[in-house]
């Protein structure tokens, strides 16, 4: 029961973020305001969600796995509800940074509970599928919505559905502290921030996760403003979109271990796919075409976050591991605050259409930055005196 709760609130992330890129042109309409304006909500998400980074570890010491997973549930239910109020702009934007919190606090605390489970690697990596189950529902669930109610009671929807989840960590989750060995050390941080290879693999992951979020934001706006496309089906484009990151995560990574592919060459692919839908997306003539490189996009990126994460122990020393991975966590939230903004900026200020030329630098970008992962993965492995 357990694991199947931390599935569920894992939905709800991903459903959460599923909904807010389908909503946005009804909240621009709403509120009078411009995409870049509407795009600060992306910063304040990320506020929240980093404060939630920083303050989970002190939590589960502090009060336990039980309270926390409920303060951080009630937490987003909180600023769900609060949003199907409809409140001033101001209000809006300022619960964005409850609602990053809560959510924050869900994902870093269930990722906790099951690392320290038995067959840990495969219950994360479902884990992080059953986030792109909720964020391909999420649009089309809010498209669907729209088309008889308003973007407030969206959010009423998804809070009532929230209500049972955080009902059954009350009822289900231990109460005991995390491991102490899961704990930061001092010192470990700066250590961890001066390695070149943590460095590059933070930047990376900040340009995946403006990528992923940002085209999973506007997508839905490019195909209804640019090519006409009508809310329904658009809605159901950009749930393509998300099933295939899903799909990707759940498929790539077996069939590139049966054929001998090892992480980084995995990566190398999807990075050379991600850069080949973009610029189909990019010349494509028909919001059919572009639905489809938008499909291609989402399976090929898939699988980059956990396999970077993956090759992280190849990078540092072990004791490192555990704060390395903390710190390019962290570098992913502000990518996917910055990069939305700038997508929306764009689209504010030049059109819409600029979002594929926009993911197509993002992804060249990407393989960049992955290349000197990989060569310092590459030194790290080579034998002492071994020639350079």
């Amino acid at each position: 029961m357990p694991v199947l709760l931390a599935y569920a609130g894992f939905v709800l992330a991903g459903l959460s973020a599923g909904v807010s890129g389908v909503l946005l042109p009804a909240q621009i309409d709403d509120y009078g305001v411009d995409k870049a304006v509407i795009g600060l909500t992306f910063f304040a998400f990320a506020a929240g969600f980093l404060l939630a980074g920083a303050a989970s570890g002190p939590l589960l010491h502090r009060i336990g796995m039980r309270a926390t997973l409920v303060l951080g549930g009630s937490a987003a239910v909180l600023s769900w509800l609060f949003l199907a109020t409809r409140p001033v702009f101001v209000l809006f934007l300022a619960v964005q940074v409850t609602a990053g919190f809560g959510t924050g606090v869900i994902e870093s605390v269930l990722n906790v509970y099951l690392t320290g489970l038995p067959n840990a690697t495969t219950l994360l990596n479902r884990l992080h599928a059953f986030f792109g189950v909720g964020a391909l529902i999420g649009p089309l669930l809010a498209a669907w919505m729209l088309g008889f109610t308003t973007w407030p009671m969206v959010w009423l929807v998804l809070a009532v559905v929230a209500m049972p989840v955080v009902v059954g960590y009350l009822l289900v989750y231990p109460r005991q502290e995390p491991p102490a060995e899961g704990e930061q050390r001092p010192g470990l941080l700066g250590r961890a921030a001066r390695v070149p290879a943590v460095l590059f693999a933070g930047a990376f992951l900040t340009v995946y996760v403006g990528l992923e979020i940002g085209v999973g934001n506007w997508a839905y706006t490019l195909l209804t403003e640019e090519h006409g496309q009508g809310p329904l089906l658009a809605g159901w484009s950009v749930s393509a979109y998300w099933l295939g990151l899903t799909l990707g995560r759940f498929v790539i990574s077996p069939v590139a271990g049966r054929v001998g592919l090892s992480a980084a060459g995995t990566s190398f692919v999807c990075l050379f796919g991600v850069t080949g839908a973009a610029l189909l997306g990019w010349v494509a003539p028909t919001g059919a075409v572009v639905s489809v490189a938008l499909v291609v996009m989402g399976c090929f990126l898939g699988p980059l976050f956990p396999t970077a994460i993956a090759v992280l122990p190849d990078v540092v020393e072990p004791r490192l591991v555990p704060t390395a991975i903390g710190v390019v966590n962290g570098f992913s939230v502000l990518g996917g605050a910055l990069f939305p903004w700038l997508a929306g900026a764009l689209a504010q200020g030049v059109g819409v259409w600029t979002l594929l030329p926009f993911a197509t630098v993002l992804a060249v970008a990407q393989l960049v930055l992955w290349r000197e992962v990989v060569t310092r993965m590459r030194i790290r492995q080579r034998p002492p005196g071994a020639p350079t």
